[in-house]
């Protein structure tokens, strides 16, 4: 079958696309005929070896996809021919993965393929960020930076869906228009979101701030938040950590939250299929839908991942196979 391998951790331009075995699959796991993949930005870490998980080289890129079932064990729930995403978390950029039936997810007839490779990553990572963690009730103001990425636009289609204020952060025009499109409300630009917040609440602040950048604006990140609010650290696409001066949690009673979806879903059996049923009625009536801005070939996947690098993507970019 063809794979894309990392052949060596000089980023996306040491990815090949080549002739590998195909996985077999054991007895517990389901194998999957691969029509879609999905392309996230740790795949570009990992290309680097930048990434908390460092396979050795070389290795099979990819941590999420969707395909049709070619045969799974019995007791798991599928059976061939069945439509599924499917996150294994290592290899999924290939024609065929095997996966555990616990990280294979039913995808639903109104859902295409290559939607349903951009769903698992980060929609789960949406569903955990904002109910699990950040304790989000309807009605409630959710303020997004990165609002046009992959888990931007998961996070205010799953707030809006759910009934909440979406004020989406962004860098462009282009980006407004894309966090308009996945169900913000409002959007203000990066420079000066503090004080456009503030305005935009009347003084109050939000309640929620869901933050995957990290980096320079993560004290006026603080700053926006109304009493009993709750920051949501995602991750650090900016490159810097941000530090905590502990003392402005006190006077709102604000509360800093990390959020490690794969180290918590991936200890607990059985965590992201509940999570993916509560998302399906979302899905079905197209509340939910991966803002999928580019399709690449397989073999595409080095241009796929330079994208992603250069910080060009709006959205989400999959992989046909």
């Amino acid at each position: 079958m063809r794979a894309v391998r990392v052949v060596a951790l000089d980023g996306p331009s040491a990815v090949e696309v080549g002739e590998v075995p195909e996985p077999e699959a054991g007895p517990d796991q389901v194998l999957i005929d691969v029509r879609a993949v999905g392309v996230n930005f740790p795949d570009v870490l990992q290309s680097k070896g930048q990434y908390q998980y460092k396979p050795e080289l070389p290795f099979v890129l990819g941590s999420e996809a969707a395909g049709v079932v070619r045969s799974a064990p019995e007791g798991s729930g599928f059976s061939p021919g069945d439509r599924v995403a499917a996150f294994p978390g290592q290899a999924a950029f290939a024609e065929v993965v095997a996966c555990h039936p616990d990280r294979v997810l039913p995808l639903p007839d109104e859902v295409s393929f290559e939607a349903g490779a951009g769903l698992p990553m980060n929609y789960l990572t949406a569903h955990f960020t904002l109910l699990a963690r950040g304790r989000l009730a309807k009605g409630e103001t959710v303020l997004v930076h990165g609002a046009a990425g992959g888990v931007g636009t998961a996070v205010v289609q799953l707030a809006a869906a759910l009934g909440n204020r979406v004020i989406a952060v962004v860098s462009t025009d282009a980006k407004a228009e894309v966090a308009r499109r996945a169900g913000a409300q409002d959007t203000v630009p990066v420079e000066g979101f503090r004080d456009a917040v503030k305005g935009l609440t009347e003084g109050r602040g939000v309640d929620v701030v869901v933050d995957p950048v990290g980096g320079d604006r993560f004290t006026d990140s603080l700053r926006c938040l109304a009493p009993d609010g709750r920051l949501l650290v995602v991750g650090f696409t900016a490159g810097e950590i941000p530090t905590v001066k502990v003392n402005r949690l006190l006077l709102n009673n604000i509360d800093v939250v990390g959020v490690g979806w794969g180290a918590y879903a991936l200890s607990r059996p059985g965590y992201a299929a509940k999570e993916w049923q509560e998302l399906i009625p979302h899905l079905r009536s197209g509340a939910l839908d991966p803002m999928i801005v580019e399709s690449f070939p397989l073999a595409e996947a080095a241009t796929a991942l330079r994208r992603i690098d250069d910080r060009e993507v709006t959205g989400k970019i999959v992989l046909t196979v």
